[in-house]
């Protein structure tokens, strides 16, 4: 369809674009008072979670079902181990999932939903704790949880306010929120993200070190007191870098390309001369155990090639090539 016909007018005088524009406005609006009814519940919500043995049960019917998937997936990869149990299936044999010590997030728009308090019945006997998120704080849920979420909506962005949109926008949110400030009540660090993401991009930057990518054997390495003309040789068979050391491998500066050029252009007989009077004596440096994503980026900031990587006791293990980053994808 031309973009000329998806912004014609309708029957009611509306385009496509301006109805796309209505929604957006009202679930922005719904999580704007969201924010400015947010209270101590949810804090109380935070640390119930965080201080149970066991794990988290999320639980909803129909699109609130699907927001609760959602809700666990979420919780799960950022260290708060959850699951999704259908209250339909929960008396049907699902209920053995629940165990001692876990936290149950109930989800319901009206807070009504025969299947799901007949689940809370069950939880209570249990003796499972419960946070409702629900749009009708006078409901029964919200009554007989132990810590209820308000999530009402004053419209759903359904012309007729029937089809759940805003609510489960609402309640999608509630959920995020209580996700990340879990992650960070308990001190989930990247590292920790990376352990249980191990595939795909996401896992080659957080998991990758510069370690893994740098270069250790044969390195181009010469002292300050050698000629030019030993530096001309290790750059060209080095990939364009000479790294100046001590006899205890400490850095003391580096020699490029780049370095070699501008000193040529002042001086014509350079061959001769020491390293140290064209090194660049303050080089950027890695070290081995850093995220290899961070040094690409520092790199690529920089404008740098290649960069020198030091170890525990600050002397050179290595060097670290941009191409080498780059053909690794960690960026």
């Amino acid at each position: 369809m031309s973009s000329a016909a998806s912004s014609a007018p309708t029957a009611g005088g509306t385009t496509a674009v301006e109805r796309g524009r209505r929604v957006l406005r009202l679930e922005a609006e719904a999580l704007a008072t969201l924010v400015d009814r947010l209270d101590e519940r949810f804090g109380d919500a935070v640390r119930l979670i965080a201080n149970s043995r066991g794990r988290v049960i999320v639980a909803g019917v129909g699109k609130s079902g699907l927001i609760g998937r959602k809700i666990a997936a979420t919780l799960t990869s950022t260290g708060t181990p959850a699951s999704f149990l259908h209250p339909v299936e929960s008396v049907h044999g699902d209920l053995g999932i629940v165990g001692e010590g876990d936290v149950a997030i109930l989800l319901s728009k009206s807070g009504e939903s025969d299947e799901l308090l007949s689940l809370l019945a069950h939880l209570e006997r249990l003796g499972v704790q419960t946070i409702a998120i629900t749009g009708n704080d006078g409901s029964a849920l919200a009554r007989h949880a132990t810590i209820s979420l308000d999530a009402a909506v004053r419209e759903e962005a359904c012309p007729h306010d029937l089809a759940p949109t805003t609510s489960t926008t609402a309640a999608l949110a509630l959920g995020d929120a209580l996700a990340v400030a879990l992650l960070e009540e308990k001190g989930f660090r990247r590292e920790d993200f990376a352990r249980i993401h191990p595939g795909g991009q996401l896992g080659r930057q957080l998991l990758t070190r510069v370690a893994d990518v740098m270069l250790t054997d044969a390195l181009p390495t010469i002292s300050p007191i050698g000629a030019i003309r030993q530096a001309v040789v290790l750059l060209a068979e080095r990939r364009g870098i000479a790294v100046v050391t001590d006899d205890r491998r400490r850095v003391l500066g580096v020699l490029t390309s780049g370095d070699l050029t501008r000193l040529m252009e002042r001086d014509e007989d350079v061959l001769d001369a020491t390293v140290e009077t064209a090194m660049n004596p303050s080089p950027k440096t890695a070290r081995d155990d850093e995220l290899a994503s961070g040094v690409l980026y520092r790199m690529e900031t920089h404008g740098i090639m290649a960069m020198p990587v030091l170890g525990e006791q600050e002397t050179l293990v290595g060097v670290v090539h941009l191409h080498d980053l780059l053909r690794a994808r960690v960026g």
